[in-house]
């Protein structure tokens, strides 16, 4: 049998649509923003400020690389700096990604002069540590299962922390899907409930691959009304899109 190529199809270039910064943005973070180089949004980043700003839930779903991390940060860092009894959640399936992400926030706010405490919270977190994060951090970047084994359990000791509890951010929520998927729904809904009792009831940002329902996934998950940004407005360069019979 021949090998051939059943389909072709090129992708064409497509360039970047852009938003100005958000005129309601704090100084510092303008200013942090701008030390990295960033002077204009995506403009699925500005939607998803204005969605988050506006008290939304919202899931973003773009391709990789195309600022996402963005779309989480800036509303979160904005409030912390509005507010400083305001705290975040951030959940990662994974602990590089975990790594990853604390890196990228750690050089945004290395810029801004007010104490933003951001710290890892999981398995591997030393025990003399575990206190000064539960009463010092405003972001808290943890997993769905320390978040079910390590953090709920004990909130009591965690009551400051969920009692200014802002955002949660859940990123890949793709990931949560089948038997896992209905775990780290129960354990979102044990979070809500936890929270409520200390008096927040946080917003949910979450950040996903494309996929064909982010939408539904996350309303799903959270049980709640969610706002999909899913128009990327970032550059992709020419693509092949070959479908090969061997």
């Amino acid at each position: 049998m021949a090998r051939s190529a059943t389909d072709w199809r090129r992708l064409p270039r497509r360039a970047a649509r852009y938003a100005p910064l958000p005129a309601a943005l704090d100084q510092q973070l303008l200013r942090a923003l701008q030390t990295e180089g960033v002077r204009q949004l995506y403009s699925h980043q500005a939607a998803a400020f204005q969605a988050a700003a506006a008290g939304q839930h919202l899931v973003v779903s773009t391709p990789t690389a195309s600022g996402k991390t963005l779309c989480y940060n800036l509303p979160v860092l904005q409030t912390l700096l509005q507010e400083p009894q305001a705290r975040a959640l951030y959940l990662f399936p994974t602990k590089a990604l975990a790594q990853d992400q604390l890196a990228a926030l750690g050089r945004l706010t290395a810029e801004i002069d007010a104490p933003l405490r951001i710290d890892t919270y999981d398995g591997d977190t030393p025990a003399a540590a575990r206190r000064s994060i539960r009463e010092g951090a405003a972001i808290v970047v943890s997993n769905p299962d320390m978040l079910h084994t390590g953090i709920l359990p004990h909130h009591t000791r965690w009551a400051a922390f969920f009692s200014g509890l802002r955002y949660v951010v859940i990123d890949e929520l793709h990931t949560y899907r089948g038997l896992f998927g209905s775990h780290v729904a129960n354990v979102l809904r044990r979070l809500q409930r936890v929270a409520a009792f200390y008096g927040a009831r946080p917003q949910f940002i979450c950040s996903s691959a494309t996929i064909a329902n982010p939408q539904a996934l996350a309303e799903r998950l959270v049980e709640a009304p969610f706002t999909l940004v899913d128009d990327d407005g970032s550059p992709s360069g020419e693509k092949q899109f070959v479908l090969y019979h061997p």
